[in-house]
């Protein structure tokens, strides 16, 4: 069994291939959760140059192409990001279920890590606290996420086994 360790500050994503997926919605949310992948992928080592940014209308349609993206071939990971913020409508029951099991089965469905960076909070002022505010940015760990399953996965043995949920 391996060590348990902490996530580390200069972790080396050179070489890593890695694809996002972002949701149009909430765009004053999605947007700095975005740059804040770009910037912590590219201080790992990674050109933002060479990372693929897909837009998708909103949350709901991130696993279908995070899905296609992880069956590709040509990415080690997705990086997902997207807010779903619980308002008076039933629209975030509807929504960040589906979105947060989809990105799930994509993963187990393909073998490639899949990463959840889709914020669901009950308001605007938590989504903007988690997307460069006071709660960090948590489109930076995701791509930490990211860069680490990947490397992680180079290490194991591929057993073939996916999952169809």
């Amino acid at each position: 069994m391996g060590e348990y360790a902490e996530p580390d500050e200069t972790l080396d994503g050179r070489g890593v291939r890695v694809a996002i997926v972002a949701a149009r919605f909430n765009d004053h949310v999605t947007k700095p959760l975005l740059e804040g992948a770009l910037d912590r992928l590219e201080q790992c080592g990674i050109d933002r140059a060479d990372v693929p940014v897909h837009w998708v209308p909103g949350a709901f349609e991130i696993p279908l192409v995070a899905r296609r993206l992880a069956g590709s071939g040509t990415v080690e990971a997705v990086i997902c990001l997207g807010a779903v913020i619980r308002g008076d409508t039933a629209h975030f029951d509807y929504v960040a279920g589906p979105c947060a099991y989809g990105v799930a089965r994509a993963a187990l469905d393909t073998g490639v890590p899949v990463i959840f960076g889709v914020l669901t909070t009950e308001d605007l002022t938590q989504a903007l606290d988690r997307a460069g505010g006071c709660e960090g940015n948590k489109g930076s760990e995701a791509a930490t996420t990211a860069i680490e399953m990947a490397r992680l996965l180079r290490t194991l043995p591929d057993g073939g086994e996916k999952s169809t949920l």
